[in-house]
């Protein structure tokens, strides 16, 4: 049986600060958490451009690229979840909104009524290597705040969006053997 205590230290404890229990130092968890929050917002908007650039595929290489870019958003949205619960097992929050997304992205939109499908992958292609520079930043910062766990996932996602860059890249090539 509950004691009447129970209610008030109940709604007391939902307004309390998180303390999630980890060795890491406080300001490690901070600086580690915001910036792969940073990392997160610019990941869901690379997911949304490539999505966009999906939807809005045209041409001779319709069908490659449309598949293509369908495979690359679905990595880049399974990154999202892993992301944000890294960053809430640090103890900190993030991010609340498509708002609060678009306050912290450094991936520039694209809003443009057409955009030709070449343009389409070499600025998919751009995002993604900016994004692997950011990635490899926030794994410096993971590795000198002794944070292996956050480290070891980012290692994953660098692997990941060098593939995407790569697949890009080669999608812009010219098909023949000049430069080889």
């Amino acid at each position: 049986m509950k004691k009447s205590g129970d209610a008030s230290q109940a709604a007391e404890h939902r307004q309390a600060p998180l303390h999630t229990p980890t060795d890491l130092t406080a300001s490690a968890t901070k600086d580690i958490a915001g910036a792969m929050n940073a990392i997160l917002a610019d990941v869901f908007a690379l997911y949304l451009k490539t999505k966009n650039f999906h939807w809005h595929m045209s041409g001779p290489h319709f069908r490659d690229y449309h598949l293509m870019l369908d495979e690359q958003g679905v990595q880049l949205f399974a990154m999202t979840d892993p992301l944000a619960e890294r960053i809430r097992k640090l103890g900190e929050g993030t991010l609340r909104s498509i708002g609060h997304i678009s306050r912290s992205q450094r991936v520039l939109d694209n809003d443009a009524k057409y955009v030709e499908p070449i343009d389409m992958l070499a600025e998919l292609c751009d995002d993604n290597k900016a994004l692997v520079t950011r990635l490899r930043e926030v794994h410096d910062l993971c590795s000198s705040g002794k944070d292996i766990a956050s480290a070891s996932l980012i290692e994953v996602w660098i692997d990941e969006s060098e593939r995407r860059t790569w697949f890009l890249f080669e999608s812009t090539r010219r098909g023949d053997s000049a430069g080889h």
